[in-house]
């Protein structure tokens, strides 16, 4: 479906690109292209993917290939539209799953679709930016397992959960309302890329870093098993608690979350930034600036989505009641120990307004 329009998008833009660079073209767009140098790097380059960071091309090169894309045949596209526009690319997949998904989801409005295409898209990104990676060595494998291992677990619980439940109730409204169902989709697709940025620039990277495993890839290892390990034995307590007829009505104070009202998050929040940690040696300059990826994360659960909207709908729940505000006085927002082991006392992350 895009051939056709990439084929007279090409051609048209060699055109204007040969005309304007001809010496007899006195626009600001002419100036500008005539004193383009080849060797002046592309701003963006990680984004458009490893062509691009060679440098640009003199326009008359530049014509020259855009014109050559429009005649070329179908894998000559093919290769443009995906191979050549790295991040681009997996971005473009990203939006298709979770638009695709809302487009079926909105009209059967069901919810059952949004975690197991959230995580999917995880799932694809992750392993297929390493499958079409054009260098591979130990790292790129070990953050791409990383990822999928994450994905496939929390995947099958949310999954689990919601068809065991019967529906999410986060959507009991916006199911039927495309607009708004559209909405979380989207921010669903956003929260995907977002926190794979790290592991996309490190797959679609011509090197990403040194062969060999460091100390660094050891700490952030370390890290994102430590965080799946706490989030896989919280997630499986609550479940377990809430599944017990015995406990209908009832908040979980068992288990880890004796100490923490969300441990989940807790261990959330660390294996993310392990991953982040272990794509440190593969990542460089402007690109470290994919630490947006774990404090997206934290964001998200500390102040947006997570956090504030559980906290809200226990104080609804139960908080008038003794027993929850002893649970909430004597237990820590987020670390899964016991206040006497922290040297604070658990002050900081005790409450939340």
């Amino acid at each position: 479906m895009l051939r056709p329009f990439l084929s007279r998008v090409a051609a048209q833009w060699g055109s204007v690109i040969r005309r304007q660079a001809s010496p007899g073209q006195s626009t600001g767009l002419g100036r500008a292209l005539r004193a383009w140098q080849p060797s002046r790097p592309v701003l963006g380059a990680s984004l458009l993917g490893a062509a691009a960071s060679q440098g640009a091309a003199r326009p008359s090169a530049l014509a020259a290939q855009l014109s050559s894309m429009a005649g070329a045949g179908p894998s000559a596209l093919d290769q443009v539209t995906f191979k050549e526009m790295g991040l681009l690319s997996w971005l473009i997949v990203d939006l298709a799953i979770n638009w695709g998904g809302w487009a079926v989801s909105a009209v059967l409005k069901t919810d059952k679709f949004y975690d197991m295409l959230g995580t999917g898209s995880f799932l694809t990104l992750s392993l297929g930016s390493m499958a079409a990676a054009k260098v591979r060595h130990a790292r790129k494998y070990v953050v791409s397992a990383m990822v999928a291992v994450w994905a496939l677990r929390l995947g099958g619980f949310l999954v689990a959960r919601v068809w065991k439940v019967g529906h999410d109730s986060r959507f009991d409204e916006a199911k039927h309302q495309p607009l708004k169902f559209w909405v979380f989709w989207t921010m669903q697709a956003a929260w995907v890329f977002v926190t794979l940025s790290p592991l996309l620039l490190l797959n679609t990277a011509s090197a990403g870093g040194p062969a060999r495993i460091v100390w660094s890839d050891g700490v952030g290892i370390a890290l994102f098993a430590a965080g799946l390990l706490i989030e896989a034995i919280a997630d499986g307590q609550k479940f377990a608690f809430k599944m017990d007829p015995a406990n209908k009505g009832r908040f979980i104070d068992s288990g880890l979350w004796t100490y923490s009202r969300f441990p989940n998050y807790f261990g959330e929040m660390t294996l993310w930034w392990g991953v982040f940690i272990t794509c440190t040696s593969g990542l460089s300059g402007a690109q470290f600036a994919t630490v947006a990826s774990p404090l997206f994360v934290m964001t998200l659960l500390l102040f947006v989505s997570g956090i504030p909207l559980q906290e809200e709908q226990a104080k609804r729940r139960w908080g008038a009641t003794p027993e929850y505000q002893a649970y909430r006085e004597r237990t820590n927002l987020l670390l899964p120990l016991p206040k006497w082991l922290l040297p604070w006392g658990g002050s900081c992350c005790r409450k939340s307004q």
